[in-house]
């Protein structure tokens, strides 16, 4: 089997949703596990830092990435376990995340229909736990594989090791930078039960009298095309900000003073608040500066018009959450992960 490629200079702008510019210093793509080792054994090699990169729906290039950055590109999914309840399924990295739904929904696997349409691939989905319409991936995760970047060791996290929470996992804190993850596993149900604790989508099949899952995976792709705009047309990383999560203290102070703003208790006590709410309430909604803005319809979506960089949006961002923060006295934190060192 021969080694993978290492291509120098690369160009990064077809790489992400949101074709910022940026350029590799190296640039190499691993279809299998074999090719991951070669990769690490190059920038070991060579001493140069390791960046990962797979579907590129939640990273913001930011000029020249140093080092070696490194495409995830590994495909399949095999069945690990099945009865005749569930099944459970060991899905490679650079599986399309939204593929796997819609070829889980064809095998009559269900539990991912409300996670439809997230862009990205299947390896990044434990770093965000990605969550969509009252279902997060940490309900269905068993474990996660990993290959540790510093000595290309092997290892398997299970859920509860992933830590999981809102938008947030170990991966991006105590492991970040640290490991790259090639596999997931997960187990799915065999018998249909949707999930309709989400209203906006309890009333998109509030029509029908018995929604099944491809009903709920239908209302949700067209729920979510709605309201985002389709990356190839409009690039743009999604979700920019996270939706703050407050302490009941702080929480009943911003009612205190905007009580019509949505709220959604968690299980903690704390409650969550609409980022895209505040931001548009600010006055932010459809604002653009030169070449990059936020959308005219999600005030959550920060976009790039074309001929714009990485440090434009970030000031745009910036600014944003300036002044969220100067109005509601709230921080808004960034969703998208941030990859070079400007220009």
């Amino acid at each position: 089997m021969t080694d993978p490629a290492f291509h120098t200079n690369v160009a990064l702008t077809p790489y992400t949703t949101l074709a910022l510019p940026g350029q590799a210093e190296f640039l190499c793509k691993v279809a299998s596990e074999q090719d991951l080792d070669a990769a690490l054994a190059f920038a070991r090699d060579n001493s140069l830092p390791i960046t990962l990169l797979a579907g590129g729906s939640n990273t913001l290039i930011n000029g020249s990435v140093s080092g070696l950055l490194i495409l995830i590109a590994m495909r399949g999914k095999w069945v690990l376990e099945e009865d005749e309840s569930s099944v459970t399924l060991r899905v490679a990295a650079g599986e399309c995340w939204h593929a796997l739904v819609e070829d889980c929904l064809r095998q009559g696997w269900y539990g991912l229909e409300n996670l439809a349409l997230i862009p990205g691939s299947v390896g990044a989905a434990p770093v965000q736990n990605i969550g969509a319409y009252g279902v997060e991936l940490a309900a269905l995760l068993r474990e996660v594989e990993v290959v540790y970047l510093d000595s290309g060791r092997r290892g398997t996290l299970s859920a509860a090791d992933c830590e999981l929470g809102y938008r947030d996992s170990i991966f991006k804190r105590g492991l970040r930078g640290k490991v790259v993850i090639t596999a997931i596993v997960i187990r799915l149900r065999k018998d249909p039960c949707p999930n309709l604790e989400y209203p906006e989508l309890a009333r998109a099949v509030s029509h029908l009298e018995n929604p099944s899952p491809r009903d709920l995976f239908e209302a949700v792709c067209g729920l979510r095309r709605s309201k985002l705009p389709d990356p190839q047309v409009l690039p743009n990383a999604g979700s920019f900000f996270k939706n703050p999560v407050l302490d009941r203290e702080t929480a009943q102070h911003l009612l205190t003073l905007f009580p019509d703003i949505p709220r959604y208790p968690q299980r903690g006590g704390e409650i969550k608040f609409p980022a895209a709410w505040l931001i548009e309430r600010a006055g932010w909604k459809g604002l653009r500066r030169g070449s990059v803005g936020v959308h005219e319809r999600q005030a959550l979506v920060l976009v790039h018009y074309g001929g714009g960089s990485g440090a434009s949006l970030l000031a745009l961002a910036d600014a944003i959450a300036e002044d969220v923060r100067e109005r509601y006295g709230v921080s808004l934190e960034m969703e998208p992960v941030v990859v070079g060192h400007g220009h």
